[in-house]
């Protein structure tokens, strides 16, 4: 019989928190929610923390919880308030409290790192969404996870894929060398709502056209990222860390149907290839129910509906950032700080208005340039990490107040 798990949903008012919460209420008997954690959505965390009796909520600050005890006072609930967690260590020490299990790891941004790393720390089954867990501090997370025997288990959907189509024996957690056998990964990707425009009009390109993704429903700033493709880009950071693979045997493809997930080519010339539907709780069901598989909610999977699946290569002139990501990959992990944390920026002024779409990619391009002109640096802990990233923040935050739009 399988244990009941006690589960910590870290950024429980996105898409990923809200699938995971949606496959968790299909199975009562395997499943209860411990806490739940949220930036700003105060009401809808109210909400979640009712509906799932969790028992303890993490929010970033003060006038959060005064939101959130508002909130559950005007929504006359009938469980009792949970517990009411503040500020960044608050949230690390609930991802590695004895209360919970399993961790999803499903804030973006940098803000979800001390919390993912604290979740490893405390070898915790993680089920991981946070890209920057791995793209900012790949080597130190995944030796955490290695140090403390954490299970490590990858939700995002192209590298849920490729977990699901390794050979069972190199499903390690934190693997150290590629899996035998295996000569590359195939990361697919939609193309986003940019794939065929002329890139000459790119400057014109408003935050709502670049958050209207053609098959996923996501927040504005994944949305950005996926028209801009740096996202791919991350996958590529995280899936060389994930699985232990150099960048020159990573590959991005473009699927615009999303019904591919990702690939994995072995040695052989075999390529397994995961299908689904375009749905989050797929890949969220799988980790869950890891290593058995469970009823997710999501429909089958009509191939003769689709028709067809097409793949073609990204035009990098078209997506320079995933260029930049590559980039970054080979340059080392300080460039992959760099690039992280100016492409939260630069988006962040996109989605404001301060800044043009195609103006992403130059603050990018000046955060690698100046990190490659720095002495190398050791990123020993989490403070090193942290350091770097606000470094970078100060130098891209001085180059958009110099940059006009465009």
């Amino acid at each position: 019989m399988r244990a009941f798990q006690r589960i910590a949903v870290l950024g429980s008012t996105g898409s990923i928190g809200d699938s995971t919460l949606d496959v968790i209420a299909r199975h009562p008997e395997l499943f209860g929610v411990y806490a739940l954690s949220a930036f700003s959505r105060m009401e809808k965390l109210a909400e979640q923390a009712a509906a799932t009796r969790a028992a303890v909520v993490a929010v970033p600050d003060a006038a959060a919880a005064g939101r959130f005890r508002d909130a559950w006072s005007a929504g006359k609930y009938k469980a009792a308030m949970p517990e009411v967690r503040v500020g960044v260590q608050a949230l690390a020490d609930t991802a590695a409290d004895a209360g919970c299990d399993t961790v999803v790891a499903a804030i973006v941004g940098a803000a979800g790192l001390p919390s993912s790393l604290a979740a490893a720390r405390a070898g915790k089954r993680i089920l991981l969404a946070n890209k920057e867990a791995l793209v900012a501090a790949g080597s130190l997370f995944m030796a955490a996870v290695r140090d403390n025997g954490a299970e490590l288990l990858p939700i995002d959907s192209e590298h849920n894929a490729i977990f699901q189509c390794l050979p069972h024996g190199a499903r390690a957690s934190a693997p150290t060398a590629p899996a035998a056998g295996v000569r590359r990964l195939l990361i697919t990707a939609s193309g986003g709502p940019f794939r065929q425009r002329d890139p000459a009009t790119l400057h014109e390109v408003t935050p709502d056209q670049a958050c209207a993704h053609p098959n996923w429903s996501m927040g504005r700033k994944i949305s950005v990222d996926s028209a801009t493709m740096v996202n791919k880009g991350l996958e590529v950071i995280e899936a060389h860390w994930l699985f232990a693979m150099p960048a020159d045997r990573i590959e991005v493809v473009i699927h615009p149907q999303s019904v591919v997930h990702s690939m994995v080519e072995y040695d052989d010339g075999s390529v397994l290839a995961q299908l689904g539907q375009p749905d989050m709780r797929t890949p969220i069901a799988y980790g869950l129910g890891f290593p058995d598989r469970l009823q997710s909610g999501v429909g089958m999977l009509d191939l003769v509906r689709w028709g067809r699946l097409d793949f073609e290569a990204p035009d990098l002139r078209r997506f320079p950032c995933l260029g930049l990501c590559f980039d970054a990959l080979r340059a080392g992990q300080g460039a992959c700080i760099a690039l992280n944390a100016a492409n939260e920026l630069a988006v962040a002024a996109f989605l404001a208005g301060d800044l043009g779409y195609t103006r992403i990619a130059p603050a990018i391009a000046a955060a690698l340039q100046w990190q490659a002109g720095r002495p190398s640096v050791t990123l020993s802990g989490l403070e090193d990490v942290l350091g770097l990233d606000a470094e970078v923040r100060a130098l891209v935050a001085e180059w958009l107040i110099h940059s006009r739009i465009s």
